[in-house]
């Protein structure tokens, strides 16, 4: 097993994700790792069957969505004793943003919460798969409980 020296925590914010970073920052100490976290804000746009906008109100949804997980992930930062520098806040494709922070920052190993998949969610994948088969270091993916 790898001596793993930076560690990325994806986290999501559902009910389970407690699961998740105790198990990061369990291996974290356990490795005397540096811990880092990253959320990202999926940027899925509201369009109507016409592919026009369905937003009739004028205000950007996705600033509410960023200040909203901006909270969560600096009061999560704190209760895992870390400087928010630690962490990164981004708009886009969750799979696409962890693994392009994880390769820029040379982290070796992920760390994601995995539902078990079946029917529809099986065949459309899930962030953690897609980690799985693009990140460009070891992944850990925490299995979590379906409800």
């Amino acid at each position: 097993m790898s001596n793993y020296k930076h560690i990325l925590l994806a986290v999501d914010f559902s009910e389970h994700s407690k699961e998740v970073v105790l198990k990061a920052k369990e291996l974290a100490d356990y490795y005397q790792a540096e811990l880092s976290l990253i959320h990202v804000v999926d940027s899925v746009p509201l369009v109507d069957i016409g592919y026009e906008t369905a937003m009739p109100f004028d205000y950007d949804l996705n600033e509410i969505f960023m200040n909203s997980a901006k909270a969560k992930l600096q009061e999560l930062a704190r209760d895992l004793e870390l400087s928010f520098k630690e962490s990164w806040l981004e708009l886009g494709s969750p799979k696409t943003e962890i693994v392009r922070i994880a390769t820029e920052n040379a982290v070796d190993l992920i760390v994601v919460g995995s539902h078990g998949r079946h029917g529809l969610g099986l065949l459309l994948g899930s962030t953690a798969n897609a980690v799985l088969h693009h990140a460009p270091c070891d992944v850990l993916a925490v299995r979590l409980k379906d409800d």
